[in-house]
């Protein structure tokens, strides 16, 4: 009986341990959640500020968006799919899900996509799926670590791919939708077209005073390009951290509910052996002191 009350004691303290364990995951994740959804808002005065400087850029000297002649069409285009995974387990289907995407965006591309994967287990998802990525990129641990990899990424796109070639680039990850729910998102980077560039064209700038252009038109121009990539780019990242942690969220809930359960019913047991070997302790004291006040007779010898 003591030994089952040991185990118990011992089953109890380590159920305990492994919840504080699976809530300081859940305040953890709930924190990261609302970090890289705040940056994501905080990009969108920025994303503006580059998109009216292209306008700028647009209707003082043109722009020849990334149109491709149909004769040289399947011959020189050149297609790049980013796809943004995690690092880290307790994700549910996190990977998968956007691995099965890929794949569904594979199939309708032409040629073969050279793929790119964010994410050492996505990478691993995907090589299971027979897909081979040209390169994996390890998965930023904070907003701060986003820039750097987005500087990467973009460096090791543009080394890889043959600067005369008409490069597409797709971008695959998860978002948030409400909650802890998220699903894929699927957003075609390049080539900048005649709608995007249209679009930046209509934009009015916010003052009376239109602003000059210093320096070179083009060095500008391909600055503020650059810029508007790389803001595409860290605003994937951000959005797939964000859905990577409300995927850990739900996970960590449900853990919690669990180890809740199991702890109740540990305790239920817990405290029904204690009774029961009291109430076994009790019928020996009473077995005992009704021994003491009915002693057995002694037999008298012959």
């Amino acid at each position: 009986m003591s030994s089952t009350l040991t185990d118990l004691r011992r089953k109890i303290g380590g159920a305990g341990d492994l919840e504080s364990v699976v809530r300081t995951m859940k305040a953890v994740a709930a924190s990261n959640i609302s970090q890289y959804e705040n940056s994501v808002r905080a990009l969108k005065d920025y994303t503006r500020s580059v998109e009216l400087g292209l306008s700028v850029c647009f209707r003082e000297n043109g722009f020849a968006p990334q149109t491709q002649k149909k004769e040289k069409q399947t011959e020189t285009k050149k297609i790049d799919i980013l796809v943004f995974g995690s690092d880290q387990g307790l994700v549910g289907r996190f990977n998968d899900i956007i691995a099965d995407e890929t794949i569904k965006k594979i199939e309708t591309l032409p040629g073969q996509p050279t793929l790119w994967a964010v994410g050492e287990r996505l990478h691993t998802c995907l090589t299971s799926a027979d897909l081979t990525p040209s390169g994996c990129f390890a998965v930023p641990n904070s907003i701060k670590a986003i820039t750097p990899l987005v500087g990467q990424i973009l460096l090791e796109i543009e080394q890889h791919d043959n600067p005369e070639t008409i490069a597409e680039l797709h971008l695959l990850y998860n978002r948030a939708t409400s909650g802890a729910i998220f699903e894929p998102y699927y957003q075609q980077l390049l080539p900048l077209d005649e709608s995007w560039h249209r679009r930046l064209i209509d934009l009015s700038w916010p003052t009376h005073h239109p602003p000059d252009i210093m320096g070179g038109h083009e060095a500008t121009l391909r600055a503020l390009i650059r810029e508007y990539l790389f803001i595409s780019l860290f605003k994937a990242m951000a959005e797939s951290l964000a859905a990577e942690n409300a995927s850990r969220l739900a996970a960590m809930q449900r853990a919690d509910k669990n180890i809740g359960e199991l702890l109740d019913e540990l305790r239920k047991n817990f405290s029904r052996v204690r009774h029961s070997r009291m109430d076994e302790e009790l019928f020996d004291v009473i077995a005992g002191f009704e021994a003491l006040k009915n002693p057995p007779h002694s037999f008298s010898r012959k």
